[in-house]
């Protein structure tokens, strides 16, 4: 999944892609280096970053989405408001991702089933202006799996077809690096579930904290694309249905990487070093 950020204050690339042609420009170049799908966004989620007001996020999001859909691209509305995901579905868009999981807009999940299309529901515990201050858990691994799995019974409830569920355990949303580390180190506990999985780490903060060391500022998130290539491959190696990152190049060589890696350990069931 290739992120195209229609923002002007995106922490990852700081609004390189805020025109509407050049946002289209950057999709089509995404699928070129191998992208899958684009998920197409107009609201910063940053952490401390204010909710975009309706109008101005649909101003963003619809002539993309409509354009990237044109030319045949499959296109994810990234939005935590059901009539921006309405407009966009019907502009052309397959898949609603939504961060909040269907908690900011009590429309959503009435949508998502009508529409009966494909939905992202992430672990979410609060909007970005106080999600930091969230970050406490007994068991990150253990709650987020739980508080995830309320949230499908929720959409069921509200008439959602199982079958059109994919999780993401929400890094870096209500998370500190460690919590991040735990949920990659256990992506079985959702992969488990038999519901796939997304794994948006790309250019998150945890990684510029890695790759500074301690005790130092993180490296800025354009230097950080190695070290997401080095997360789908673990991600890929552990099952998950589709990573969501900024440069979709290594990423898609990193995929192949651990099929390969997949398919020959399973053509030798039981053999050892």
């Amino acid at each position: 999944m290739g992120v195209v950020n229609v923002t002007p204050d995106s922490f990852s690339d700081g609004g390189r892609w805020f025109d509407t042609d050049a946002a289209v420009a950057r999709g089509l170049q995404l699928l070129a280096e191998g992208a899958d799908l684009l998920d197409v966004g107009g609201e910063s989620t940053r952490p401390g970053a204010p909710r975009v007001p309706e109008d101005e996020e649909l101003r963003r999001v619809l002539p993309v989405v409509t354009e990237l859909a044109d030319a045949g691209a499959v296109v994810s509305v990234d939005t935590m408001r059901a009539s921006v995901a309405e407009q966009a579905l019907e502009a052309g868009a397959r898949l609603v991702n939504d961060v909040s999981g269907g908690l900011a807009d009590p429309v959503m999940a009435r949508l998502v089933a009508a529409s009966g299309a494909p939905y992202v529901v992430m672990h979410w515990r609060g909007h970005s202006a106080t999600m930091d201050d969230l970050a406490v858990y007994d068991d990150v691994v253990a709650d987020v799996r739980r508080e995830l799995l309320r949230r499908v019974d929720g959409l069921l409830d509200e008439g959602v077809d199982e079958r059109q569920l994919v999780l993401d355990p929400g890094l870096g949303f209500a998370k500190t690096g460690e919590h991040n580390w735990a949920l990659l180190a256990h992506l079985d506990a959702l992969t488990g579930t038999g519901l796939p999985v997304l794994v948006a780490a790309s250019r998150k903060r945890f990684l510029g904290h890695l790759l500074a060391g301690p005790g130092r500022e993180p490296v800025p998130p354009l230097e950080r694309d190695d070290a997401s290539a080095a997360v789908t491959a673990l991600a890929a190696a552990a099952g998950v249905w589709c990573v969501r990152v900024h440069e979709a190049l290594a990423s898609f060589s990193a995929v192949r990487v651990a099929a390969a890696w997949s398919a020959a350990a399973a053509a030798r069931p039981g053999a050892t070093r």
